[in-house]
């Protein structure tokens, strides 16, 4: 891992956490879609960048993604 890189990784992920504080205590009603958005942005990143997956079979980020976006979709829809 790259000294370089990691930091531009972590001030990242620390302006999407702002981001979605700042988000939260807006009162524009219901912030919940954005905040998840957000979060799933998060964790995508962690997932390709920390634990490596970037490096793994198709299928292992195919099923991620397909996890991470049903997850995310049925709780913005309920």
């Amino acid at each position: 891992m790259k000294q370089k890189s990691f930091f531009y990784v972590l001030v990242v992920l620390l302006i999407l956490t702002v981001i979605s504080a700042v988000i939260s205590n807006l009162e524009l009603g219901n912030t919940t879609e954005i905040i998840m958005i957000l979060a799933a942005i998060k964790f995508l990143i962690v997932a390709f960048y920390f634990m490596e997956l970037r490096e793994a079979h198709v299928l292992w980020k195919a099923l991620l993604i397909g996890c991470l976006t049903l997850f995310t979709g049925l709780v913005i829809i309920i």
